[in-house]
């Protein structure tokens, strides 16, 4: 597009002098500036339309010929971690379940930690036992 002073250009600048009036004459250069902008948008957008359609036909025929990139699946997060409990919390049967094998795991552990602590006191009073019974024992001076 270009828009030089020609000679035709000239003619129709005068033209429009005369059927229009010098008042007309910016409120019609302001209407074709919009008219132009708007055409160029206008142009720009569907030329970006038909470029990203043919980019992706262009990605989906390598990717049916394998050599587009590899898709991976999304990520999941940890099990057990924060967003996992937020975005999907557990059923009301499994935080019960999950509860009930907390507290009897706790009771297992305390009851392990208690065995040990009575193997503890009685290896303890066993040898206090035993070194008292090895001991000879000596008769009174009569």
């Amino acid at each position: 597009m270009n828009f030089g002073f020609s000679g035709e250009m000239v003619f129709i600048f005068f033209l429009a002098l005369i059927l229009f009036g010098p008042k007309k004459m910016p409120e019609i250069g302001r209407q074709v500036a919009r008219f132009l902008g708007e055409f160029r948008r206008a142009s720009n957008e569907f030329r970006s339309q038909i470029e990203s359609e043919i980019n992706t036909l262009d990605v989906n025929a390598n990717a049916s010929k394998g050599y587009g990139q590899q898709i991976l699946p999304p990520t999941q997060a940890p099990l057990g971690s924060l967003a996992t409990r937020i975005f999907n919390p557990p059923a009301p049967e499994k935080m019960e379940a999950a509860e009930d094998a907390a507290s009897e795991a706790a009771a297992v552990k305390a009851a392990a930690a208690e065995s040990v602590a009575n193997k503890t006191d009685e290896s303890v009073s066993v040898t206090d036992h035993s070194s008292s019974s090895t001991a000879p024992k000596v008769a009174p001076d009569a």
